[in-house]
């Protein structure tokens, strides 16, 4: 999962719409390759981490608090220091929002993977703009009738993939329901960080919701006992470079160009990867961990994101 959608909230409230022309588009097409790449691939990484024998909420968390730092360090050597300060409501909604994103819809993923194929869990989680309209309806939005209409096309998917004996072999049922909740958390946390009193600097925020979030990871993870006999020595080499890989690329990489797309280039075709992430995964997943490819996946998947696609092509922001 990519590391803070949540964030476009927030950066498309200044991102342009229309294309920067200084921009070079080589520049632009290799930010937007390494979303879709580096985002899909994070449910491999993910898969490859659990069942090596790393626990998911720790890995998680330790995950999130190593970015968080390294990004910390980066602020504080283009800037300054104090460019990290916030006021303790600034804080306290920074920490709100990064325990439901990270907490509550990577860290689900986490051990919702530990019985699920990846694919199948990029394709669930690729219902979060479903769910933040059924979130803002709920609230008192009213969204448009195609809005609506992708929302339900897009639910109907999930009902596909969720359907008993219609997802891949091994996919626990545990897992299926926390990668039911994942998206929802997530989206809960999208929605709020937008409505509170963030840190103005959207790297600023990501690094607090990270330091927050995969502490809460950490917390949760030994108390449910994911530490009682874990041994690092007894984690396989691919364990610990699929964690690295998620650190460094996932947490920051991706991040940084996402952020840097929501400012060069146009909203519409940023949101590109939430069509783009799940194909990856799944292709990944089959491609590398021999997942089952089964056609309830392939059809309910392709509900899912035509669903999503409607969703995203009448609500993204239109030009003045």
């Amino acid at each position: 999962m990519g590391l803070i959608e949540g964030m476009s909230n927030r950066a498309t409230a200044t991102a342009p719409i229309t294309t920067n022309a200084a921009a070079p588009a080589a520049l632009v097409w290799t930010a937007l390759g390494i979303v879709y790449v580096v985002w899909g691939s994070t449910y491999l990484g993910i898969k490859i981490a659990v069942d090596a024998g790393l626990p998911p909420l720790v890995s998680g968390g330790a995950r999130f608090i190593v970015a968080g730092l390294l990004l910390a360090a980066v602020i504080a050597a283009r800037q300054d220091a104090r460019a990290l300060r916030v006021s303790p409501r600034q804080l306290a909604s920074a920490a709100l929002a990064g325990t439901l994103l990270l907490f509550g819809g990577n860290g689900l993923v986490m051990v919702a993977e530990q019985t699920v194929p990846s694919g199948l869990a990029a394709l669930m989680i690729a219902a979060v703009p479903l769910w933040i309209v059924v979130i803002r309806r709920v609230t008192g939005d009213r969204p448009s009738r195609s809005t609506i209409v992708g929302v339900l096309v897009g639910l109907a998917g999930l009902a596909v993939l969720c359907l008993p004996g219609s997802s891949a072999t091994g996919a626990g049922l545990v897992g299926i329901v926390l990668l039911v909740f994942a998206p929802i958390f997530w989206s809960m946390g999208s929605f709020l960080s937008s409505r509170v009193a963030m840190p103005d600097d959207p790297f600023v925020a990501t690094v607090w919701e990270m330091l927050a979030g995969g502490s809460v990871m950490l917390v949760v993870g030994s108390a449910r006992g994911e530490l009682a006999g874990f041994s690092p020595a007894e984690v396989s080499p691919s364990g610990w470079l699929a964690l690295a890989y998620l650190v460094v690329f996932g947490s920051i990489a991706a991040f940084t160009s996402y952020v840097w797309l929501l400012q060069n280039v146009r909203l519409s075709l940023v949101a590109t990867y939430a069509y783009v992430n799940p194909v990856v995964a799944v292709f990944l997943g089959a491609l590398i961990l021999d997942e089952a490819v089964t056609w309830p996946i392939l059809v309910g998947g392709a509900i899912v994101v035509l669903g999503v696609g409607v969703v995203v092509s009448t609500e993204r922001p239109r030009p003045a």
